[in-house]
C-alpha cells in the first residue's frame, strides 16, 4: 500500500478546502500527521493539540476555542498515516474533557469515538493491515485506493509534463514495456517513472523490469542532478559512497527503531552533510509545534518510507556489519499486527545512533530489533534486498563491498526464499476426498514471490514451485495490483501442471491482466470477481485464452464489463471448442451483449456453464440467448437472476425448454415473471427431460401460476425441485401446493 497516495488524497482534499472549491460546509480543517504525533512527550489538552501541534490562531485563541465546542460539526480532523501511530486502538480508555491533559495519542483516540468533540468530521489515511476491529466499529465509510488505471496512468503523465509531445512520447514508451506499465499502477512509482524519464528510455541502459530497478534510477537521477552531469555511467554511483553509506545507514537505524523523523543532532552524529541532505532524499519535516519552531530545530525524514527502505537495503546488502543473522531476520519477519518497539512518548533526541556501532553490536542489536520493527515496512525492505543481491546488479553492488561477500549473501538470501516457499506449501492441508486439492495462499506468500521477482533468477523461481502439486490456488483478498501479477507471472509460468487461480477482491485491472500473460498457459481457470476490469481486459483475457488450450473457464463477475466485451467473447465461443465456463454476472450488458453472446452461442458445443446474473439483458437479450440454446448439447447451468425478464423474454425461454435436450438449471429469479409466463414454462416443462432446477424465486407469481406449475409436474419426472420463494404467495397458500407437489421450494 506504500505509495498509494494516501498523503496525496489529504493534501488534495486540504487544497481543495483552503481554494474554497469544495469541503466549504467546515469552517475549520486540522491536519495531523501520526508519524508527529508520536513525538509528543507531555501530556496536552485539547487545545493545545489542535493549536500548538497543528494551526496557531493569530489572535483571539479562547474565543476560537469555544466556537469549536460550540460548532464541532463544523470541524474536519484530517489523521495522516494512522499506521504509523503507535497506538493499539482500544475504546477502554475514556477521556471527555477539552481541558483536562492527557496523551496526546489517548486524545487522539477519544477523538475518533466521538468522545471528544461529538459530531466532528474525521479523515485517516492508513494501510489497510492498522485498521481493527476495536476501530472499525467507529468507522462510517471505508475507501481502498486501488492505484492507477491505464487511464489514470495516461492522465498523470500529461499533467505532470504539461501535456505536449513530451507526456505523449513517455506514454507509448510506457505502454510499450510492461513491466513499466505495470509498476505506474502505484501513483508514487508513476512519478518516479515520470521524473526520471530521460534515464530509464536512454540508449544502451538495461530495461527497468523490477521495484530495485526504479529507485536504482532515483539514485542515478539525484546524483546527476547534483553534480549536472547530462548522462549516468558505472562510476556515477560508486563515486559517491560516502554520501550513499551515510544514508543508508540512518534509514537502516531508523527502520529498526520505528524512526522516520530525524533531529538535527541524529543527522549529525549520522555525518549527514549539507551535500548530503542536497540530493533532495531528505527533506524537511514540518515543524508541528508552535513551541519546536521557535526554537529553530529542524527535523528532517526521508521524502518517502519506500526511499528510506531502499536505502536500509542498500545498508543491508553492502555494508560488512550486516550478516546471516539481520538476513535472517529480515526475511522471515512475519506478519504479527503492529509493532510496539517505539512507545508513546518517546522523542526523537532520545533515539541515538551511536548505539548501533560497532560490527558485533551492531549485527547483534539489528537482528532483535528488526523483530519488532514495522512488518510492512521489512517486506519492503526485503524486496528491495532482494533486487539489490541479484545477479543483474552484481556488478554494481560488488563496487560497495566484495564479490565474495555480496555472492554469500546472494546465496543465503535464495536459501530463506526457498524455505520459506517451501514451508509454506508444507501448511497446505491434505485434499479431501473426491476434491480438487486448494491452497489458499496468504499475503506472505504474495511477499515472496514478489521478492523472487525481484531476484530475476528463473532458477530459483521454477524451484519455488517445484513442489507445488494443487489444483487451485487462492488469492483473494490479498493486495494484489498490477506489480503483484507481475511477480506472479514470473513464478507461476514455471508450475509442472495446470491450476485453477482465483485473484477474487483484488486490483488487478486490465493493466494487471497484461501482466498475468505469461503465465495464463498454465491456468486451467480463473476468477477474477471484483478487480476493477473492464472491456480492454477482458479483451486481452479472450485473446491469450485463444491461444491456450488449458485456459477452460473465465469468471469475471462484478466488473465494469460493457457490451463492447461482449464480441470477443463471442470470438471466443466460435473459436475455442473446449471452453467449459464463462460468468459475466454483475456487470453493465443490455440486450446488445445478449445478442453477440447468442451468436457465439450457436457454434458453440463445448460450454457448460453461462452465467450473466445481475446484468440488463431484458426480453430482447433473453430472446436471443433462448434461440441460440434451441439446438445446444453442452450447456447445462444458465444464470439470468435479476435482468428485467418478463413477457417475451419467458416466453422464448420456455419455448426453448422443449427442445433443449441438456440444460439441466435455469436460474431466473428477481425479474419480472407472472402468472401468464407460468404457462408457457408449464408447457415447456411437459416436453422437457434434461431440467432438474428451475428458480424463479422473488419474481411476481401468485398462486395462480404455481397452480400451473403442479399440474405440469405431473407429467415430469426429471425435475427435482422448483424455486418459488418470495413470491406474491400467503403461508397457507404455500402449505397447500407444496402438499399438492413436494418439488416446490419455498
Amino acid at each position: 500500500d506504500a505509495g498509494s497516495g494516501k498523503s496525496t488524497l489529504l493534501q488534495r482534499l486540504q487544497q481543495l478546502w483552503a481554494t474554497r472549491q469544495h469541503f466549504q460546509e467546515f469552517t475549520f480543517v486540522f491536519a495531523f500527521s501520526c508519524r508527529r504525533l508520536n513525538f509528543i512527550d507531555a501530556q496536552v489538552s485539547l487545545k493545545m493539540l489542535l493549536f500548538e501541534y497543528c494551526c496557531w490562531p493569530d489572535h483571539c485563541q479562547d474565543e476560537v476555542f469555544q466556537y469549536i465546542l460550540d460548532h464541532p460539526e463544523e470541524v474536519l480532523l484530517t489523521l495522516d498515516g494512522f499506521d504509523e501511530l503507535k497506538l493499539r486502538f482500544t475504546d477502554q480508555a475514556k477521556h471527555c474533557s477539552p481541558t483536562k491533559p492527557a496523551p496526546a495519542l489517548d486524545l487522539i483516540a477519544n477523538l475518533l469515538q466521538g468522545n471528544l468533540l461529538k459530531n466532528t468530521r474525521k479523515m485517516v489515511s492508513s494501510r489497510p493491515n492498522a485498521v481493527n476491529t476495536a476501530l472499525r466499529k467507529y468507522l462510517r465509510k471505508e475507501v481502498a485506493l486501488k492505484g492507477f488505471s491505464r487511464e489514470g496512468i495516461q492522465a498523470f503523465i500529461r499533467r505532470l509534463h504539461g501535456g505536449g509531445l513530451d507526456a505523449e512520447h513517455i506514454l507509448r514508451f510506457v505502454e510499450a514495456n510492461p513491466a513499466v506499465h505495470g509498476l505506474c499502477h502505484v501513483p508514487f512509482f508513476c512519478w518516479i517513472v515520470s521524473k526520471c524519464h530521460e534515464q530509464l528510455m536512454q540508449g544502451g541502459k538495461a530495461l527497468a523490469q523490477t521495484m530495485t530497478d526504479i529507485y536504482l534510477l532515483v539514485l542515478d537521477h539525484a546524483l546527476l542532478h547534483c553534480t549536472h552531469q547530462a548522462q549516468g555511467g558505472d562510476d556515477i554511483l560508486p563515486a559517491h559512497i560516502s554520501t550513499i553509506f551515510h544514508l543508508s545507514k540512518l534509514a537502516m537505524d531508523g527502520l529498526v527503531s520505528c524512526n522516520y523523523v530525524f533531529s538535527a543532532s541524529q543527522l549529525q552524529e549520522a555525518q549527514i552533510s549539507e551535500e548530503d541532505i542536497s540530493m533532495g532524499f531528505l527533506v524537511l519535516s514540518h515543524d508541528f509545534s508552535h513551541a519546536r519552531a521557535a526554537t529553530r530545530n529542524r527535523n528532517y525524514e526521508f521524502l518517502h518510507i519506500t526511499i528510506q527502505c531502499f536505502f536500509a537495503a542498500l545498508h543491508i546488502a553492502s555494508s560488512k556489519d550486516v550478516g546471516e543473522s539481520t538476513l535472517s531476520s529480515l526475511f522471515k519477519a512475519k506478519e504479527k499486527g503492529r509493532s510496539t518497539c517505539l512507545k508513546p512518548g518517546a522523542c526523537i533526541e532520545r533515539f541515538s545512533l551511536s548505539c548501533l556501532h560497532g560490527h558485533l553490536q551492531t549485527e547483534r542489536r539489528c537482528k532483535v530489533m528488526l523483530r519488532e520493527a514495522e512488518k510492512s515496512n521489512l517486506h519492503i525492505t526485503a524486496s528491495f534486498v532482494s533486487g539489490l543481491l541479484s545477479g543483474r546488479h552484481r556488478h554494481l553492488m560488488c563496487k560497495f563491498s566484495g564479490s565474495l561477500r555480496q555472492s554469500k549473501k546472494s546465496k543465503l538470501v535464495k536459501s530463506y526464499m526457498a524455505k520459506g516457499i517451501e514451508n509454506h506449501f508444507l501448511s497446505i492441508p491434505p485434499a479431501v476426498r473426491d476434491e480438487k486439492k486448494s491452497m489458499h495462499a496468504l499475503p506472505v506468500f504474495v511477499w515472496w514471490i514478489k521478492c523472487i521477482y525481484e531476484m530475476q533468477d528463473d532458477d530459483l523461481a521454477k524451484q519455488a514451485v517445484s513442489n507445488l502439486e494443487v489444483d487451485h490456488l487462492k488469492l483473494t483478498f490479498c493486495g494484489i495490483g498490477p506489480l503483484e501479477c507481475t511477480a506472479l507471472a514470473y513464478v507461476l509460468r514455471h508450475l509442472k501442471n495446470p491450476v485453477g487461480l482465483q485473484l477474487d477482491y483484488n486490483s488487478v485491472g486490465d493493466i494487471g491482466i497484461e501482466q498475468l500473460r505469461p503465465c495464463l498457459g498454465n491456468c486451467q481457470s480463473i476468477y477474477l470477481r471484483a478487480n476493477n476490469i473492464c472491456d480492454r481486459g477482458a479483451a486481452t483475457l479472450v485473446e491469450q485464452a485463444l491461444g491456450c488450450s488449458n485456459l477452460q473457464k473465465i469468471a469475471l463477475f462484478h466488473n465494469n464489463l460493457t457490451d463492447d466485451c461482449a464480441g470477443n467473447f463471442a470470438r471466443l465461443l466460435k473459436h475455442k471448442d473446449n471452453f467449459l465456463a464463462l460468468r459475466l454476472g454483475n456487470n453493465h450488458l443490455t440486450a446488445t451483449g445478449a445478442e453477440a453472446l447468442a451468436e457465439g452461442l450457436k457454434q458453440n458445443n463445448s460450454i457448460q456453464f453461462l452465467g450473466l446474473w445481475g446484468n440488463k439483458v431484458g426480453d430482447a437479450g433473453a430472446s436471443s440467448l433462448a434461440k441460440a440454446l434451441e439446438d445446444n448439447t453442452s450447456l447445462i447451468w444458465l444464470s439470468l437472476v435479476d435482468n428485467n425478464i418478463g413477457g417475451r423474454g419467458a416466453q422464448d425461454l420456455a419455448s426453448m425448454l422443449k427442445r433443449n435436450t441438456a440444460l439441466q438449471e435455469l436460474c431466473l429469479e428477481e425479474n419480472n415473471l407472472i402468472d401468464e409466463d407460468m404457462q408457457h414454462f408449464a408447457e415447456g416443462l411437459q416436453s422437457n427431460t434434461s431440467l432438474r432446477v428451475l428458480k424463479l424465486s422473488n419474481n411476481k407469481i401468485t398462486k395462480k401460476g404455481m397452480e400451473l406449475i403442479v399440474s405440469a409436474l405431473k407429467h415430469n419426472v426429471t425435475v427435482a425441485s422448483i424455486w418459488l420463494g418470495g413470491n406474491q404467495v400467503t403461508a397457507e397458500e404455500i402449505e397447500e401446493v407444496t402438499r399438492a407437489e413436494a418439488r416446490l421450494t419455498f
